[in-house]
């Protein structure tokens, strides 16, 4: 096989799961969104983790909110939970990697906040055990999956939001995840700031 039909793949496979996405998920993705808004309007914060490319993901939509996404407004409070190397080293060292961002939630997250939660097998043991510490601090969360949902699916509470993407590949999923990413971004501005 040529190199540049197993590019046309990738694009090809990349378009049928965004469309089979575009399907399946709006009406989850503005119930997101909405739950995100109350949060910020109830002065709460958004709290993100994940593992690897789902770590990037969580930056990038703390980043958006704390900096801008499209337009100007002012900055919103999000925390990457992935970021400090001191913290995640020292409790994956004292502790255990499995308690890395559960530990940052049970010191950072107040009720009023939301839990970002990314894995795409769902199944990311530390992303697992930071959902269990936002359920200890009462806070609302919503989860980034793909496959079938993995364990996250399992202990989800009453109020929290799993946005799964139909697909079980993982870059697959990913390239949704971020478009969601974008898609949330863009509904918090809308809802909270107007139109264009």
């Amino acid at each position: 096989m040529e190199l540049t039909q197993r590019v046309h793949e990738h694009f090809e496979a990349s378009i049928k799961t965004k469309t089979e996405a575009a399907e399946q998920l709006p009406q989850i993705i503005t119930a997101a969104a909405d739950a995100l808004v109350q949060c910020l309007l109830n002065n709460g914060k958004v709290l993100t983790c994940g593992n690897g490319g789902s770590a990037g993901d969580a930056q990038h939509f703390s980043s958006e909110l704390l900096n801008r996404f499209e337009r100007e407004r002012p900055s919103l409070p999000a925390i990457a939970l992935t970021t400090d190397s001191s913290t995640i080293t020292s409790i994956a060292n004292d502790y255990s990697y499995n308690e890395v961002f559960s530990k940052q939630v049970r010191a950072l997250g107040q009720r009023e906040d939301i839990l970002l939660a990314i894995s795409t097998s769902g199944n990311s043991g530390n992303v697992v055990e930071a959902i269990h510490a936002a359920h200890d601090r009462e806070m609302r969360v919503i989860s980034l999956t793909g496959r079938d949902g993995g364990e996250m699916v399992h202990i989800q509470q009453a109020g929290d939001i799993e946005i799964r993407v139909p697909s079980d590949v993982t870059a697959r999923i990913q390239e949704v995840h971020l478009l969601i990413i974008h898609c949330l971004c863009d509904l918090i501005d809308h809802q909270l700031f107007g139109g264009e």
